[in-house]
């Protein structure tokens, strides 16, 4: 090919045992003709004005032309038509990068609603099995999926395990409760039938809960969201004042604090993993989500006893697990934690009732960035856009903090009851997408790119030659000002170590797995298409040009930087 050069590396059985020894892998690049650099594409502005409606920017809008978003299949090529209008009407510098989870509940749950959060911007739809039935969820996930299969997403499913720590009940079915300063409540162990319950009196799923309370222990509901102090002990009752109002929400996790410090010697004695959340990790097996995360993990064992009932219960499964950090016990574990799993996520919320809410913040960076190095991807989630479960604009200081997240280079940002139960899901869908656009779009503007050199951010993983090619590319894009790098993969893994690189360009991620596809959807940078695609690199660049051109995608003269993990190498060329 003409005006291109590459390099290609492949080694020996003799020399592939010496290689992880070596730090570092330069390879030998040929530039037989000049490649020059292309004019820098116009990118529109980004805003955030809320007032009444949700406004923003054309360049942060899914375009579509008032018809129903469907595939976009020719040739063995498949995107969905949001995707594609976006690149075609906007070009590649307007792609959003930081991924967004929704949590789906009673506000979100039917077909039309869940194809309007895939259509605003959702690449992870969230079950939590923390509420409703499995069958309520089996309806989800299934409509979810209508929804790849007949608009041609990729959202994939991420089931949400309700795990082993104290909780409030269901509150008899009703939507919350309402708790006021100076009232008198009534924690029990005691199950009563919803026409029997006596007023203010919530049951507590721990059977030991009245016999380790004392009386003078503040109870906090939610991570602090409403709090107790213990009063009186009677029997099974453990009788309580409210001292800091607010709603009280069904299955609402509960802490208890002595003397200023976390009670945590029973919750310790507590599974990770209950029985109900066993049967709850064979459903999501059972319907083939794409991630099951595990709630208030404390060590890599769970996570790899996980792993492996899995791989025993599906071989073949590619079902990722995602640790959520929420307790003491995971920041004490927190490295072999993320080695183990697949991904993590940083729920501040219950991580806020088990530490001081001053260190919250140095903790979700810590989280972000170990995640990074170990090429985890991560979640940053819970009370994100809270005020937004009641009002339709945020408050500045959760755009603000939905913005230090983004900074942060965070994979993927989630909404939790703001797109469950919330009046306004997709204006607060809206917000993190035109608060994601716009910080990205800023760093990119005042020259804020990633400073991390990637050798360093690879430094805590073994040395590998697809680590080293990924590094080169994602500096060579950088330096040459790609427009966008292209990566043929078969198992995922080359498309995400360039993501951890983060390079100023978007990444498309080509692969014929529909499975790996969607997991894809969760990593920072990532556009995944389906392609089926032969192992020679002239063909199916070749094919993908001309496929992406038909729709406007791409134009002559783009550069392009090509990886590909079956050959393992890299192609700098300029779109015929």
């Amino acid at each position: 090919m003409s005006g291109s050069f590459r390099f290609s590396s492949s080694l020996s059985p003799v020399h592939s045992r010496g290689f992880p020894k070596l730090r570092f892998f330069n390879p030998r690049i040929v530039v037989p003709n000049p490649v020059p650099l292309l004019k820098p594409m116009k990118t529109a502005h980004s805003r955030v004005v809320l007032p009444g409606n949700v406004k923003v920017a054309a360049s942060e809008l899914p375009v579509t032309s008032g018809k129903p978003a469907a595939v976009a299949e020719s040739g063995g090529l498949q995107v969905d038509l949001v995707t594609e209008a976006d690149l075609k009407a906007n070009g590649f510098r307007s792609t959003r990068r930081t991924k967004i989870v929704c949590t789906i509940g009673p506000r979100t749950c039917e077909f039309e609603e869940i194809e309007a959060l895939a259509v605003g911007g959702m690449n992870v739809a969230r079950v939590n099995m923390c509420h409703g039935t499995r069958e309520w969820h089996r309806d989800v996930i299934r409509r979810v999926r209508q929804l790849n299969e007949e608009k041609g997403f990729a959202v994939a499913i991420m089931m949400d395990t309700e795990g082993s720590e104290i909780h409030m009940d269901d509150l008899n079915g009703a939507e919350s409760a309402k708790a006021e300063d100076g009232e008198i409540w009534t924690f029990t162990v005691r199950a009563f039938d919803p026409s029997a319950c006596p007023e203010r009196t919530i049951t507590v799923n721990y059977d030991g809960f009245a016999e380790d309370v004392k009386v003078g222990d503040e109870l906090l509901v939610d991570g602090g969201m409403v709090r107790f102090v213990v009063t009186e002990k009677i029997g099974p009752d453990v009788i309580c004042q409210c001292t800091d109002p607010g709603l009280l929400l069904p299955r609402a996790n509960l802490t208890f604090w002595r003397n200023g410090s976390l009670v945590q010697e029973r919750n310790a004695m507590l599974p990770t993993i209950s029985s109900k959340d066993w049967l709850d990790i064979d459903f999501g097996i059972a319907e083939g989500v794409d991630f099951i995360a595990v709630s208030f993990v404390k060590s890599a064992e769970v996570i790899k006893t996980l792993k492996s009932y899995i791989t025993a219960r599906s071989p073949g499964s590619q079902i990722a697990v995602i640790a959520k950090i929420e307790s003491i016990d995971s920041l004490k574990n927190l490295e072999e934690i993320i080695k183990a799993s697949d991904g993590a996520m940083v729920a501040r919320g219950d991580l806020g009732a088990q530490i001081p809410i001053e260190q919250v913040p140095s903790v979700q960076e810590k989280v972000v960035q170990l995640c990074r190095m170990l090429n985890k991807p991560v979640i940053v989630a819970s009370q994100l856009l809270e005020s937004m479960i009641e009002y339709p604009i945020p408050t500045r200081a959760e755009v603000a903090d939905v913005s230090e997240a983004v900074g942060q280079q965070a994979d993927a940002l989630m909404l939790s009851s703001e797109s469950a139960m919330g009046q306004y899901p997709e204006k607060a869908l809206a917000v993190l997408r035109s608060v994601s656009l716009r910080i990205e779009k800023w760093r990119r503007e005042e020259k804020r790119l990633d400073a991390t050199d990637p050798s360093n951010v690879s430094s805590c993983t073994p040395p590998s030659i697809s680590e080293e090619i990924c590094n080169t590319a994602s500096q060579m894009a950088n330096k040459l000002k790609a427009d966008a790098i292209f990566v043929y993969t078969k198992n995922g893994q080359t498309a995400s170590l360039l993501s951890r690189n983060r390079p100023d360009c978007p990444i498309f991620a080509f692969t014929p797995s529909t499975s790996i596809r969607r997991s894809l959807n969760l990593q920072w940078g990532l556009i995944p298409f389906r392609l089926d695609f032969s192992d020679d690199v002239e063909s199916k660049l070749n094919r993908t040009f001309s496929l992406l051109k038909a729709r406007g995608m791409i134009n002559p003269g783009d550069l392009i930087i090509v990886v590909s993990d079956v050959l393992q190498s890299i192609q700098a060329i300029k779109v015929p």
